[in-house]
């Protein structure tokens, strides 16, 4: 990945900083440098933009070290943003092209998410909720709604077919985003294809499976697949399952449009009388409608991927192109984009645990089988990782990956209220 070529200012100005001893390529002055980027760009002083953008320029590398990664990252989004804001910036354009995204194999993609805790966490995690919630039923239905493309599934099969006592018929209902950019990680086949290997590998483990398709638009808060799951045929003895992977987040939210979609959404889903609902995300909020604040919140959540890549993936290998190119695809999402464009809108757990309760669903606790499972997988990764338990006011269990006990990822699970408590 090339650098963004700067034309050299003829007159510098370092703000905030006593001297040039002060520029130094630590996570606090590269936070400083992009802030002071951030308020030149919204203010339109072009000037002053682009000599703090030289002054980057001079200190990130895509090939540094991890801090100077993730600032070269927001750099790039910097320059995108200003390209795109007004003619002010238009000597920006040449240096704001997009960086291409990896299309992944099933294979590649299974090996992807199997490299870091990031999504093995959650995939654990809801999968010990679902066995225990499933167990008896004839029939489990099941709605994925992951931003990993059905890599969990396999691993629920698996133990559906080794600790249920009786298999039950499996149907998996997968959404398409129609004519919306999907957010990486990229799956290189249609899900169609995908659906086919499901299934096959399910009939391997004497699991009978089917496999469905519905086109639903997560920017209108996934009206037809609620609609489609509304009109679905009741059978007996039946599961439903609504696993929630890292996809939520991508439901506009109230600073966007006055009518909450994430609350309809989940007041929608519990009209269904799910049998139980997985909800795994990232612990951050990047939901403010002020751009300062919203970058200063993403800088200090986005430092971990790219502290963590160090630990499991060589410098200049093609893994970690891949890795950091999905990590720059979110920063530019939430750095350069506005509107409708901006996707990337995540909450913390507890705005999640709020909207959960006031959809009128309870929170069910894991359990010592789950935590000794999540924490026998933390044991195949790097020192760093670690997980907390975090139980509520109603004393729920709940999980955090944490990473040099930062928050990273939460995971929960939800039962309909019972109608009395209600």
């Amino acid at each position: 990945m090339n650098k963004p070529m700067i034309l050299n200012p003829t007159r510098l100005v370092w703000p905030c900083f006593s001297s040039s001893k002060s520029l130094t390529s630590d996570a606090n002055s590269m936070e400083k440098l992009l802030l002071h980027c951030a308020n030149a760009i919204e203010s339109n002083d072009a000037t002053l933009a682009q000599q703090i953008i030289w002054i980057l320029n001079n200190l990130v590398s895509p090939a540094g070290d991890s801090t100077q990664r993730l600032a070269s990252s927001f750099l790039r989004a910097l320059i995108s943003r200003a390209a795109t804001k007004s003619q002010t910036f238009a000597f920006l354009s040449a240096a704001a092209s997009p960086v291409a995204l990896h299309r992944f194999s099933v294979i590649e993609l299974a090996a992807f998410v199997d490299l870091t805790p990031w999504h093995r966490f959650g995939f654990i995690a809801a999968n010990a909720a679902i066995l225990d919630a499933v167990e008896g039923y004839s029939s489990v239905h099941i709605v994925d709604l992951s931003s990993t493309h059905c890599m969990q599934i396999p691993t629920l099969i698996d133990s559906m077919a080794s600790k249920l006592q009786k298999q039950p018929l499996l149907k998996l209902t997968v959404v398409v985003s129609g004519n919306e950019s999907p957010p990486p990680p990229l799956l290189g086949i249609s899900f169609e294809e995908l659906g086919t290997k499901l299934v096959n590998f399910a009939t391997t483990r004497n699991i009978a499976m089917e496999f469905r398709i519905i086109s639903s638009s997560y920017s209108n808060g996934l009206s037809s697949l609620i609609e489609q799951l509304q009109n679905d045929a009741f059978v007996f003895n039946e599961a439903l399952v609504v696993n929630c992977h890292m996809m939520l987040h991508y439901i506009p939210e109230e600073t966007l449009i006055s009518n909450p979609l994430r609350s309809v959404f989940l007041k929608d889903l519990r009209e269904l009388n799910p049998t139980i609902v997985t909800l795994i995300d990232e612990d951050a909020d990047l939901t403010s409608s002020n751009f300062i604040s919203r970058l200063q919140s993403l800088f200090n959540y986005m430092w971990i991927p790219y502290d963590t890549a160090d630990t499991f993936l060589t410098r200049g290998s093609e893994q970690r192109r891949w890795y950091e190119a999905d990590i720059g695809w979110k920063i530019d999402n939430v750095v350069a984009k506005e509107g409708l464009e901006r996707v990337e809108r995540l909450e913390l757990k507890r705005r999640w645990f709020e909207r959960m309760r006031e959809a009128k669903f309870a929170g069910v606790g894991f359990g010592e089988t789950a935590a000794t499972e999540v924490k026998t997988m933390l044991e195949e990764h790097a020192a760093g990782w670690g997980m907390k338990r975090d139980n509520d006011d109603d004393d729920v269990d709940r999980f955090v990956l944490t990473w040099k006990g930062h928050s990273v990822v939460f995971a929960s699970a939800w039962v309909p209220m019972d109608d009395d408590l209600i």
